[in-house]
């Protein structure tokens, strides 16, 4: 069935990229169906959403609130007083509970596509557990009235978990959303864009491995603050993430504080710490810890569900799983803030902590950040014809090698499509950040290939690949000339195929 009739509106002039969002977004709002419709957008923090829904509301010349964390009664007043605002009504309607209210921001709409957006959507639902359902009879009425307004509910949260669940099969929205938007972190090239460092790439993913993709980080949280080159960059650090006095150095512990069904917050900072140290599976991480694996199991499962962990099966090994930290910032904050924040509280310890951290920074947020980014790379940048198949799925693997007894790692995992057949292993790959890569890094991703051929994987169309951001001996980009490699620089990372 074809979506409903909706007006094209041009994108505000000061949104950075978005295109996507703001296409789906419009689309939903003017779209001429009959009926309300709902909507949900969902994010991390910082990553734009209230920004998107304030221009979408300016656009249209929609109705925007955002709910704060109040008691009932006090959210249905602020709420009154935001209609009467809104219609230029001068004595504010007082709901006496939901239904009444949910009535109100209904007939906001009259007889054309009209968004109603209700920002942190979960502040409310706090204290009125029964709103979800209250809405979900609303949607479903219909009267004469209900058929001819068109609200367009938008509702917006960052709480993941609870977010997450609003259009799970449990929920009494479940199946009642027309759309259904997560606004993501900024892709590791847009986001070097957004800062402005885009002819550095080497400074780029110094950058991101600290701030990552998130958009407010520049404006809001170091008042644009970018680094001037990378003779710039240490200095930097210690103005910015390591500066007790700017808001970025203490919004790593505050994105797991904003998640309201965490309980026992130490478990999970220690969680975040053990994987940040470079402990990857769940064995490693209830070890850091001091925990037994099951005891874990519950607070892997709400990070990942918070959208602060990922997990990641092995590409050879699939009853194993790899987690690591989805924001970068609480990385960078457990490898080098956490351990020194004594020192940092004295407001002058800053230069002395980056000079012993940096290493640390360099080995356990920088290469593994970098590892990550060349797979973002194969997934969203690389052209089907440097694999020889459209990539689908990219992740990383270990293989035993029963002679040396030890496991061979590849960072970059490439499974795809050739022709009308799917799974094929297309790549297998290593990264390494700040070493120039050789041909013993070739032969020991050839060594990979034969383990896997030996136990009956179809290697015929897979080659190796070395991701560097420190660059390639001679020998090495003699192989790839021979079309036996590869090669993946921090130039063809930022801005090749």
């Amino acid at each position: 069935m074809a979506r409903p009739a909706a007006r094209s509106l041009p994108r505000p002039s000061d949104m950075f990229d978005r295109q996507w969002e703001w296409s789906e977004l419009t689309a939903f709002a003017t779209a001429e169906g009959t009926g309300p419709r709902l909507g949900v957008v969902s994010g991390r923090r910082r990553q734009g959403k209230s920004f998107l829904l304030q221009a979408l509301a300016e656009a249209t010349e929609g109705f925007y609130y955002s709910a704060v964390e109040a008691s009932a009664t006090e959210s249905l007043r602020l709420l009154g007083e935001a209609v009467a605002r809104f219609t230029g009504t001068a004595v504010p309607p007082r709901p006496a509970n939901w239904d009444e209210a949910l009535e109100m921001l209904f007939g906001l709409a009259g007889d054309r596509p009209l968004p109603v957006v209700i920002d942190e959507f979960p502040y409310l639902v706090r204290n009125a557990p029964a709103l979800p359902s209250q809405l979900q009879a609303a949607l479903g009425v219909r009267s004469e009235r209900h058929r001819r307004e068109r609200p367009r509910i938008l509702l917006c949260g960052s709480a993941m978990s609870f977010m997450g669940g609003l259009l799970s099969g449990a929920s009494p929205l479940y199946g009642r959303a027309n759309l259904d938007l997560v606004v993501h972190s900024l892709g590791f090239r847009e986001a070097a864009e957004f800062w402005g460092i885009q002819d550095d790439p080497r400074l780029a993913v110094l950058v991101h491995a600290i701030v990552g993709g998130t958009p407010a980080y520049r404006r809001e949280f170091v008042d644009d603050d970018v680094p001037d080159g990378a003779d710039d960059f240490d200095a930097w650090v210690c103005r910015t993430v390591l500066n007790p006095a700017r808001p970025i150095h203490g919004e790593a512990p505050y994105l797991l504080a904003a998640e309201p069904d965490l309980r026992d917050r130490s478990l999970y900072h220690s969680v975040l710490a053990a994987v940040a140290g470079g402990n990857r599976t769940s064995g490693g991480i209830a070890s850091a810890v001091g925990r037994k694996a099951t005891d874990i199991s519950l607070p892997l499962t709400v990070l990942r569900n918070c959208g602060l962990l990922t997990a990641e099966p092995d590409a050879f090994r699939g009853n194993r799983t790899t987690y690591h930290v989805a924001e970068p910032l609480i990385s960078f904050h457990h490898a080098v803030v956490r351990p020194e924040t004594a020192l940092l509280s004295r407001r002058r310890g800053a230069a002395k902590v980056w000079e012993h951290s940096r290493p640390t920074f360099l080995s356990k947020v920088v290469g593994p950040h970098f590892e990550r980014l060349c797979r973002e790379w194969v997934e969203w940048h690389a052209d089907p014809e440097t694999f020889g198949g459209m990539p689908i799925q990219v992740s990383s693997g270990t293989v035993a090698d029963p002679v040396s007894r030890t496991g061979i790692e590849a960072d970059v995992v490439v499974h795809g499509a050739i022709g009308q057949d799917q799974g094929i292993l297309l790549s297998v790959g290593e990264a390494k950040w700040n070493k120039v890569m050789h041909l013993g890094h070739l032969q020991r991703l050839r060594r990979m290939l034969d383990l896997l051929a030996a136990r009956g994987v179809d290697t015929g169309h897979a080659t190796p690949a070395c991701y560097s951001g420190a660059g390639f001996e001679p020998e090495l980009r003699a192989a790839a000339d021979r079309g036996e490699v590869v090669l993946v620089d921090l130039r063809r990372l930022y801005t090749g195929s």
